[in-house]
Formats: C-alpha cells, sequence, structure tokens
C-alpha cells in the first residue's frame, strides 16, 4: 500500500510522474497512428500554460522558504522541471514541423503532454501537502 504524505518516499509527486509518463506513452502512440494531431494553438496554449506557471511559481517561491518539508521541495522541483521542459518542447513543435506519423514528433509531443501532466500533478501534489502538513507546522 502506498502511503501519500509528506514524511514518505512514495508521495503523490511519484504517482504523479508515473500517471504521466503513461499520459505521454499513449499521446505518442495516438500521434505516430495520426489519431490526434497537434494544431499550432494547442501549442501554443502549451506554451502559454508554462509561462503562466513560471511566472506564479516565480511570485510565490518566497512563501514555500519556510518549513523546509520534503514534500514540497520535491513538489517545487518536479514542477519547475515539468514547466521548463513543457516550455521547450512546445516551442520545438512551433519551430519545426512535423509530418503526421513522424516518429520524433510523436515522442516530442508525447514529451510535451507528459511534462503539461507533471505540472498540473506536481500543482496537485503542492496543494496537498501544503494543506496537510500546514498543521504540524503551527
Amino acid at each position: 500500500m502506498i502511503n501519500i504524505s509528506c514524511d514518505c518516499k512514495n508521495d503523490c509527486t511519484t504517482l504523479g510522474v508515473i500517471a504521466s509518463i503513461i499520459i505521454g506513452i499513449i499521446t505518442g502512440i495516438l500521434r505516430y497512428t495520426a489519431v490526434i494531431t497537434v494544431t499550432p494553438a494547442f501549442l501554443w496554449v502549451a506554451l502559454g500554460v508554462a509561462a503562466v506557471y513560471l511566472a506564479v511559481l516565480l511570485f510565490n517561491a518566497g512563501r514555500y522558504r519556510t518549513g523546509g518539508r520534503f514534500c514540497r521541495c520535491r513538489s517545487l522541483k518536479t514542477l519547475l522541471f515539468s514547466i521548463l521542459g513543457a516550455a521547450l518542447t512546445s516551442v520545438i513543435l512551433l519551430a519545426v514541423a512535423f509530418a503526421a506519423t513522424s516518429v520524433l514528433g510523436a515522442i516530442i509531443t508525447g514529451l510535451l503532454l507528459t511534462f503539461l501532466s507533471v505540472i498540473f500533478t506536481s500543482t496537485a501534489c503542492l496543494v496537498f501537502c501544503t494543506a496537510d502538513c500546514s498543521d504540524e507546522e503551527n
């Protein structure tokens, strides 16, 4: 049984990353088989989501300095890594036109959806850990 808390090694960030990798693999397969296509509008939205999350993380970074809980530090690092990964992969997909059944295009699209999923799951984990651990610090 996986214990989801601030003090364990198997926290929700790990579960979120595993689920995001599965989403990325499924997306890559669907993109390679041309079941889904990625439009430039989606890529611009993905880049915008990454930029907004980076700005919000920048303005709220000082808020998470106190406490020093392991889960917050891990969630923040995962969030920052996924923001930068989503921004980079969306810029690559905007700059280079890949064919619908391109293997490289499918891999990069899978990475983009993986990074976007990690953004959302690590944000949820950060909220969960902040709410869960705040009672212990007071």
